[in-house]
């Protein structure tokens, strides 16, 4: 851990290029919050500032969080004082949280529960710092999966190596505790804010990027512990049967349903999207249409769109058993 005066740290380096950006977002975390705040301090980059808001804890999760502004300044750890304490949800906090981030830096989602491994915000800055600046790129790993105690239960599925982004319309791939954007990625999420109210943080950062032509960077070292408890907003089962299982029990109302609400969220954006991906995105959208002419439509797309699959044989059965005859409705157009 660094040792010395954070306040002149940072005030000595104005360039937010330099400085990595951690967004927390805390509500009633006080259980495990110590420990993902001491590994902040453990990191091998020191260029990091915190900046976290309270979500309406009924804890002692504020004052963890204000003990530890006082131990490295305010400079350091910074509180998001707009509606601070107020209960507005993790997608719109982290998305406040986003707004507030200073141009031309880059960014890591964080979550309360954790433990960041020494090395993650070091990786993921040289990873992302080896793409084109104009262009968003987006940088995410596999993880160590543990219990609320910290006892090893599996690592997160294997990560592909090249994602497209007909593939991030089938499933999220970018866990946000392990997420880092670019700059350009970072401007981007900010100028497609708040995201629709179907779908996470960190699902849209990644449909985004991926859709507006950016770099999707994965990682299959892990770099963090990924704790699961019962108080987790998403779980990640690590086996892959236990995935399909997962998606079987929820049934295609909930995923075409997420499907059809990804598809006009990014043509609502399409001034984002590249031609090529906006295509891809109308010809999807004309094949989500009930009745046998819907099916045979869908089969069509099945066929000449190779990328729309998900990661694994069987994940990826059920996604085309549910595109083709999951229910198919006209979605209203408000937001």
């Amino acid at each position: 851990m660094r040792q010395g005066n954070d306040t002149e740290f940072f005030s000595a380096r104005p360039d937010p290029s330099d400085i990595i950006f951690i967004l927390l977002s805390v509500y009633n975390g006080e259980q495990y919050l110590k420990e993902q705040l001491a590994s902040l301090e453990n990191q091998s980059c020191t260029s990091w500032v915190l900046l976290w808001r309270d979500d309406g804890s009924t804890d002692a999760t504020r004052q963890l969080m204000e003990n530890f502004t006082l131990k490295h300044g305010p400079e350091r750890c910074v509180l998001l004082s707009q509606d601070n304490g107020k209960h507005i949800g993790i997608c719109n906090s982290y998305t406040m949280l986003l707004s507030a981030v200073p141009s031309g830096a880059y960014i890591a989602f964080c979550d309360q529960d954790d433990i960041w491994l020494p090395e993650k915000l070091a990786t993921g800055l040289k990873a992302l710092k080896n793409t084109r600046k104009d262009r968003p790129a987006l940088y995410c790993c596999r993880q160590i999966l543990t219990d609320s105690h910290l006892r090893y239960t599996g690592l997160s599925p294997a990560l592909p190596q090249h994602p497209r982004f007909l593939s991030a319309m089938t499933q999220n791939i970018a866990t946000g505790c392990s997420i880092m954007l670019s700059p350009a990625a970072c401007t981007l999420l900010k100028a497609a804010s708040p995201p629709f109210s179907h779908i996470l943080h960190d699902w849209w950062a990644y449909l985004l990027t991926s859709a507006a032509g950016g770099v999707i960077i994965t990682d299959n070292q892990p770099h963090l512990l990924y704790r699961q408890h019962s108080s987790n907003a998403v779980g990640a089962p690590a086996l892959f049967f236990k995935r399909a299982l997962a998606a079987i029990k929820r049934g295609p109302n909930v995923f075409m349903r997420i499907f059809h609400s990804n598809t006009e969220a990014l043509l609502r954006h399409k001034h984002f999207v590249t031609a090529k991906n906006t295509a891809s995105l109308q010809a999807l959208r004309k094949s989500l249409r009930p009745g046998l002419r819907g099916i045979l439509a869908r089969f069509s797309v099945l066929c000449r769109m190779s990328g729309l699959r998900r990661h694994t044989l069987p994940e990826h059965l059920i996604f085309c058993l549910w595109f083709l005859i999951g229910p198919h409705k006209k979605l209203p157009k408000k937001r």
